[in-house]
């Protein structure tokens, strides 16, 4: 299953993360829609609103339909045909739709029917591992392995095509298949909301839990999503499977209360010593980039750790399902992490 997500960038940066290419084969940036529904979180449950990819066709009569929409949507799918006047009154979890059997449920078989394929953006998400012997949950942080790259300086230029290889070179966002609908309430207002596709874990997940989100890895994988019009619902089904491509790190508890929104969520826990990273020395490096206009900051409660201190990344506390070394998606984080030397002010980025 997948019950919590982080997806924390402010909306234009959001924008540049999910650039893509059209049918025309041009470079080009999702246009938002309702844009000030959209709280970047760096944990979010169901009934929240997240961003998710979608056609403009499902919007605009006639329009292309490899030109995509960035849309908040209500997590939790609400059936067109709900009855009642208030969604939360709805009586069966919809945050999740199982792939086996996503056409026996009218839920989510007439979605799909009808083309309302989306794509669910999110930094990663979280899972729960249970110790069979104290029944504790220890948290994880699961995302895409992440290329090092070299930052361009020019993350905002978009304007001429030389700069659009280096429009987006940080972290890569985690897109997985979705279906959503539209409810209309007695008032007449209009809530688009979504549920994530679940398959079986792959191997290297299993241990955390048996159930993960169906994963579309990479552009080619999106657009077969996105193209409703263009790829039948039983193709794109083909697309639903569970993905080896993946990189995960154990995380704080402080993740379980959902009033929780730090970058202390995500930060990696050694489970060897039981440390933890705090929002400062290290870690505060990161924050400078990932939490510009962010949900909250927090200033440095204790002084710089030392590199000899940063936990170790991974996996590799899971015995049975280490992840493949040539997978290790933990560097670019890791380097956000640890110290860098500090620029002045005047001379940071400053999305927004």
């Amino acid at each position: 299953m997948c019950g919590r997500t982080s997806c924390h960038l402010p909306k234009d940066v959001l924008a540049r993360a999910c650039a893509y290419r059209d049918r025309q084969g041009r470079q080009r940036l999702p246009e938002w829609r309702d844009p000030d529904k959209y709280c970047p979180s760096y944990n979010k449950s169901p009934q929240s609103s997240s961003p998710v990819l979608l056609s403009r066709l499902h919007f605009e009569k006639g329009a292309d339909s490899s030109e995509r929409i960035i849309a908040p949507m209500r997590w939790g799918l609400v059936p067109s045909w709900f009855k009642e006047s208030d969604p939360s009154k709805l009586k069966f979890n919809t945050s999740n739709c199982r792939s086996d059997t996503i056409m026996e449920k009218h839920s989510f078989k007439v979605p799909l029917g009808k083309g309302r394929r989306c794509v669910v953006l999110a930094d990663g998400f979280y899972e729960w591992q249970r110790c069979v012997v104290t029944s504790q949950r220890q948290p994880y942080f699961i995302y895409f392995p992440q290329a090092k790259t070299e930052k361009s300086g020019n993350v905002g230029a978009v304007d001429s095509p030389e700069h659009w290889e280096k429009v987006w070179d940080n972290w890569r966002l985690l897109t997985m298949a979705g279906i959503f609908d539209c409810w209309e309430s007695p008032e007449g207002d209009l809530l688009y909301s979504y549920t994530i596709i679940t398959v079986d874990s792959c191997k290297s997940l299993n241990d955390i839990h048996p159930r993960m989100p169906a994963i579309l890895d990479g552009e080619e994988e999106v657009s077969k999503w996105l193209d409703f019009g263009g790829v039948s619902a039983q193709e794109a089904l083909k697309l639903i499977h569970p993905t080896e491509n993946i990189a995960f790190h154990p995380v704080s508890c402080v993740v379980n209360n959902t009033r929780n929104n730090t970058p202390e969520c995500l930060a990696p826990l050694n489970l060897l010593v039981k440390k933890e990273l705090k929002a400062s020395g290290s870690s505060q490096k990161m924050m400078q980039w990932l939490t510009t206009k962010s949900p909250k900051k927090e200033e440095p409660k204790t002084p710089p750790k030392a590199e000899s201190d940063v936990p170790r990344w991974s996996s590799q506390v899971l015995q049975k399902s280490p992840l493949p070394t040539k997978r290790g998606g933990a560097g670019l984080l890791e380097r956000w992490l640890k110290p860098e030397k500090e620029e002045p002010v005047a001379k940071r980025p400053h999305h927004e």
